[in-house]
């Protein structure tokens, strides 16, 4: 019998397939070790083979579409409900093959090798920029010991060097050593952000998209990259709600008989992404406010009515509004509507 649907269940070096064919009976049930569920995929005639959205989905997605299969991604929490009963591999697979036959499935973008790179470094820098971060917080704990309260932000580094080359200090020669070995990890660190930051701006510039993220303002280099990394050209969201919705930018409902209740926005979503455009919009209100701006209007007459918070939060979603359409129709941004 034909397979028309392959679910798969990814591991680290073997994987359960589960096939089923167009009447939805079982047709192949088997273990495959990591070489051979390649060969299994060059010679497996054409069709829908399905994923949970994993570590190294999005390379045996690729890997399956070469050899001429129809592969889709999906969330983990959208294949739980079709699991049966108890867990194990065969099962997962089984309903991973169940899950990626509905129609109104919501699958996850199969990401080039380009938008996984550019990933990869946005998330490297967001934890060089948290290790930098626990270095400072290290020695204000330390120096609180000695009853030295340092103000915190960018001049921290710099008291520290004063405070270890002074001769007077209460500090022992053994706090100092330990210091200048902190300040050194925090210049390392602080040198490998920077670096980080060049290479992404190079790979912007030399991007359309990138060069189009860019005119937009509150968008930066790390958002912009983020955007590239994660949205790609945005034509997989029928609309700016849907990808902001994605991102966790709009309201969370809770309706019942008929009554429709609004809350604030969740922790679904992006997380990163959503980080990076609130502060993009936090910085149009507090840096672009006297510029021509799509939403200059708009934002200063809800900033009378709103909180601040509850404005930025508004003004993000509106960003992502404008960022679909630049990313979808590759258009460029225009300050007037």
């Amino acid at each position: 019998m034909t397979i028309k649907v392959l679910g798969v269940d990814l591991g680290k070096h073997c994987f359960h397939v589960y096939g089923v064919d167009h009447k939805g009976y079982l047709v192949e049930k088997k273990r495959l070790t990591r070489e051979k569920f390649l060969l299994y995929l060059n010679q497996l005639p054409p069709c829908l083979i399905g994923f949970e959205a994993c570590g190294g989905a999005h390379y045996w997605a690729a890997k399956a579409k070469t050899f001429g299969h129809e592969a889709k991604l999906m969330p983990a929490q959208f294949v739980k409900p079709y699991l049966k009963s108890n867990k194990n591999d065969f099962l997962d697979a089984e309903a991973i093959c169940e899950a990626v036959q509905r129609p109104n499935m919501r699958f996850v973008t199969i990401r080039n090798p380009e938008q996984q790179a550019i990933g990869a470094m946005v998330k490297t820098r967001n934890q060089l920029v948290q290790q930098r971060t626990a270095v400072l917080n290290q020695a204000h704990g330390f120096l609180l010991e000695y009853g030295i309260a340092l103000k915190k932000g960018r001049g921290t580094r710099q008291a520290l060097m004063d405070l270890t080359s002074q001769e007077d200090t209460p500090l022992p020669s053994l706090m100092r050593c330990l210091l200048l070995r902190l300040i050194e990890e925090y210049d390392y660190l602080h040198d490998v952000i920077l670096q980080i930051e060049k290479d992404l701006s190079k790979v912007l510039k030399n991007s359309g998209q990138g060069k189009r993220l860019l005119c937009m303002p509150g968008i930066g280099v790390i958002t912009a990259a983020s955007l590239i990394a994660w949205v790609g050209d945005a034509r997989h969201f029928r609309s700016g709600r849907e990808l902001s919705a994605w991102i966790g930018l709009v309201p969370r409902q809770y309706s019942t008989g008929g009554k429709s209740t609004l809350l604030g926005i969740g922790k679904r979503g992006h997380k990163l992404l959503r980080c990076y455009l609130i502060h993009g919009a936090r910085s149009v209100l507090q840096w672009h406010h006297k510029n021509p701006t799509r939403w200059l209007s708009w934002s200063e007459k809800l900033l009378q009515e709103k909180p601040k918070s509850k404005v930025v939060i508004a003004l993000a979603n509106k960003m992502v509004r404008t960022l679909w359409v630049i990313l979808s129709k590759n258009e460029r941004y225009q300050p007037s509507v």
